[in-house]
């Protein structure tokens, strides 16, 4: 595997780490700083509030820098943010340290997405992409249980310790793994956004808000959910995140493989009417244990699997503003975490049991599926169908001779 992808991925596994630990250490945050769980929740609103801010602002202060001088200065970035969190010991310290820890997530998962591409082969781009998109998941299956685990043997700062020196090892392994690229195009701020006068890229974000937002209706409230509608034991929920994380992973993977067979507009559609067959059967059969387990990590599958084809459909969409581009489907994708979150807790507000979330979640993935549909037929459909006229006409134009050359030999006959 080319180690240049390979420290791609590890980057993307220290900000999924950064990004998701915070949730399974949340306790130990509020009992160690003395304030409610609500207010320990702030923390991951900050790491929210700073990809949505620096995704934007840390694409356009990269200019035309080369390609691997911004992912060294992002992932530097990284690893001081999460080490002040390690040392943080009072509310407001660790809610600065988690809000700049946050800031170059987005920005390294778009940067990270064009070094991907630019250096795959040809025709293999979006496994390329798939293979920096590995990481997330693998820090939902590795990284996160780790972090947690650290927490409880020793402390919540242990865990951001833990993320900030992977940061460092990340940092060295660009520097010595990642050729030098020439930088992009400059287009100047302007130009940037350009790609936002055309609607296929709000078509891609929109999918991706709503898709992503119906994952974490119900993934937001999986453990209350495995525990009292699946039965099973509080002991036994980090392992069923880790197959659930495995999921995600496989779903990167095969949907990597898959795109550049087929399209990624293609398998996007096909991958979000499986995610709505998940959702309705899990809706039914959460009671029955590893059914529920199977569905949930199908439909972790599923999301990961559309998060790799929506990066590489608006690489394809958003040419001369590639950095904005990709920037905004983090924001999109932390966007739909967070308004999902919300919306599967209305039904649980109102005393409804936890397989409820997942009709909010049906009204979020069902309208994207007709978005994803209507995209389709608007650009892959219509591309695919004038590439076959072009070959038509192109068969007929070399042909075109002889049927010059028969007509002028029956006429001579005749």
């Amino acid at each position: 595997m080319n180690k240049s992808l390979v420290a791609l991925a590890f980057g993307t596994l220290g900000l999924g780490t950064a990004e998701f630990v915070t949730m399974g250490v949340l306790p130990e945050l509020a009992q160690s700083l003395e304030i409610s769980h609500a207010q320990a929740g702030h923390f991951i609103s900050a790491y929210a509030l700073g990809v949505c801010i620096g995704a934007p602002l840390c694409a356009l202060l990269a200019g035309a820098r080369p390609l691997k001088h911004i992912l060294i200065g992002l992932m530097a970035i990284v690893a001081i943010g999460n080490l002040c969190s390690s040392l943080s010991s009072q509310y407001g310290m660790l809610l600065v340290s988690r809000l700049i820890a946050g800031l170059p997530h987005g920005a390294f998962f778009g940067v990270g997405s064009i070094v991907a591409e630019k250096l795959a082969e040809k025709g293999k781009e979006a496994q390329a992409v798939s293979i920096m998109l590995v990481g997330i998941t693998i820090a939902n299956l590795v990284g996160v249980p780790l972090g947690i685990y650290l927490s409880r043997l020793w402390s919540w700062q242990a865990s951001y310790a833990l993320t900030g020196l992977w940061g460092l090892v990340t940092l060295i392994a660009i520097i010595r793994w990642l050729p030098s690229l020439p930088p992009l195009p400059s287009n100047g701020l302007k130009g940037q956004f350009v790609f936002l006068k055309y609607p296929a890229p709000w078509f891609i974000l929109g999918i991706t808000f709503m898709l992503n937002g119906g994952f974490f209706c119900m993934y937001s409230y999986i453990a209350p959910l495995f525990i009292h509608q699946s039965g099973f034991s509080e002991t036994s929920i980090s392992l069923l995140l880790m197959l659930t994380g495995a999921g995600m992973c496989l779903g990167n993977l095969i949907n990597g493989r898959l795109a550049d067979q087929f399209g990624p507009g293609r398998v996007t559609l096909w991958t979000a009417g499986i995610f709505i067959i998940v959702l309705i059967s899990l809706f039914f059969l959460a009671q029955n244990s590893w059914i529920a387990v199977i569905l949930v990590v199908l439909s972790g599958s599923c999301v990961f699997g559309v998060g790799l084809t929506e990066q590489v459909l608006i690489l394809r969409h958003a040419r001369g503003g590639e950095m904005i581009g990709t920037a905004s489907i983090q924001i999109a994708f932390n966007f739909g975490n967070a308004v999902g979150a919300y919306l599967g807790g209305i039904p649980l507000s109102a005393g409804y049991a936890e397989t409820y979330t997942i009709v909010p979640a049906l009204s979020m993935v069902i309208p994207a599926f007709f978005l994803v549909l209507c995209f389709c037929r608007k650009y892959e459909y219509t591309r695919k169908r004038g590439r076959t006229i072009l070959a038509l006409r192109y068969r007929l134009v070399r042909k075109l001779p002889i049927f010059l050359r028969l007509s002028r030999t029956v006429k001579h006959n005749n």
